[in-house]
């Protein structure tokens, strides 16, 4: 075989092994929303295509379903019943937008714009917000409920039995394991969780035999309500600031300057053409993936043709409908044990920001906010129509912007420093 040839299927492998990394996570999202695991796997593919194209193929990430639009998905289907998926896609398409009003104030004001409008105090409590708001989803699911709890699907002790153990050997994978395998302790958490269930007959494969083997994914055409859209497009900022960490730990592993060189204006243009292009085909929003970045950092594959290859066979896998129908059969157990953890460390991941930040709760302005954004997400408040994640991130921003901070200078300096850093 010459170099070339072997420098070429070596591309190729990276690419099924960046898929894989990101496999786990990228599939959970649709089984816990009730959205079709094939289409988020088409939707993934052809989101990362765009993505490439805007940033004209210099940023080595692969897009995936977003965690951050989990509740309010959950809640659009819930209220809008029948209609609730095509709905919710709807809302979805239109919280690309959102993204791309983003990319235009950056590529005018400069990448410092969105630290202003959402600084470590108001991201902090957001992000804490989505994670413990999705707390009792997973927790009904490990004890064998429906996320809402409308319904027990399995007996109690049959779902611990496989919840518990799934649980386990996610923590553990995620910090004991070595290399690669580090990276995909979701994925080790549904294997030894399904292998259990099925063990104990809790696996349904019915579905899976009555498939054909090749089918076009059962895509949806979104449906527009105003109600809808308004509750799904702040949430977007909170991705949008995802994005921008998940950005700028890309450029320190890769050396690369990706806020100057494509710019964070086209990053972000790219993440959201992504998710309104997701949506037209009834797939999750998409959004840059920390997983694929710790994998890049290990395996030192910083060509981004190897997401080309990732996004093609994630393209292929949609049309196998066997391998749809399969994923379709993993129990709610499995997937609560692993949520426990996945939820618990978006929360931590919120606590985390405050911290690294040196935000002072001992400052009336920081814990006026922190604490009111925190209560009325928890909580549940609504205010007319807004309610959930678009009510908190409104109320953090306002408050941020009105209240009187101790010392101007201080935090214009801190500003800058922050926006220094991110164009170094």
């Amino acid at each position: 075989m010459s170099q070339d040839a072997y420098a070429g299927w070596r591309t190729v492998l990276a690419g099924l092994q960046m898929l894989f990394v990101a496999f786990g996570a990228l599939v959970l999202m649709p089984l816990i929303t009730g959205l079709n695991p094939s289409v988020a796997l088409f939707t993934a593919g052809i989101g990362t295509l765009l993505f490439q194209l805007i940033t004209k193929r210099s940023v080595p990430v692969f897009l995936a379903s977003s965690f951050v639009f989990i509740a309010p998905i959950i809640g659009i289907i819930q209220q809008y019943g029948d209609d609730g998926v095509a709905v919710a896609m709807g809302a979805l398409f239109c919280s690309g937008f959102t993204y791309m009003v983003l990319a235009i104030l950056v590529a005018v004001r400069g990448p410092g714009f969105l630290h202003r409008i959402m600084p470590p105090v108001v991201t902090g409590p957001i992000i804490m917000i989505i994670g413990l708001g999705l707390a009792p989803i997973a927790v009904n699911m490990a004890m064998g409920k429906t996320g809402d709890a409308s319904a027990q699907l399995f007996p109690y002790a049959d779902a611990i039995w496989v919840s518990m153990p799934a649980l386990l050997v996610t923590l553990l994978v995620a910090t004991l394991a070595k290399g690669i395998f580090r990276l995909v302790p979701i994925l080790a958490g549904i294997v030894v969780g399904y292998s259990i269930a099925a063990f104990m007959g809790m696996v349904d494969f019915s579905a899976v035999n009555n498939s054909a083997w090749v089918a076009v994914p059962d895509f949806v055409t979104p449906k527009f309500e105003m109600a809808a859209i308004l509750l799904m497009m702040p949430v977007a900022l909170v991705a949008a600031i995802e994005h921008v960490g998940d950005v700028l730990a890309i450029s320190s592993v890769t050396g690369d300057n990706y806020v100057e060189k494509p710019g964070l204006h086209r990053t972000l243009l790219g993440d959201g053409v992504a998710t309104s292009a997701a949506a037209l085909f009834g797939g999750p929003p998409n959004t840059t993936y920390s997983e694929v970045t710790g994998a890049v950092m290990l395996t030192k594959a910083f060509n981004p043709v190897i997401m080309t290859f990732a996004a093609g066979f994630a393209i292929s896998l949609a049309f196998i409908a066997k391998f749809g129908a399969f994923l379709q059969t993993i129990p709610a157990p499995v997937m609560g044990g692993i949520l426990i953890l996945l939820f618990g460390s978006i929360a931590s991941v919120g606590l985390n920001i405050l911290v690294k930040a040196r935000v002072d709760m001992g400052q009336q302005r920081n814990l006026v906010i922190v604490s009111t954004t925190l209560v009325f997400g928890i909580g549940g408040m609504t205010l007319g129509s807004l309610e959930g994640l678009s009510l908190c991130g409104l109320v953090a921003i306002v408050l941020n912007l009105v209240l009187p901070k101790a010392d101007e200078t201080e935090d214009l300096h801190e500003e800058e420093e922050i926006v220094e850093d991110m164009v170094k």
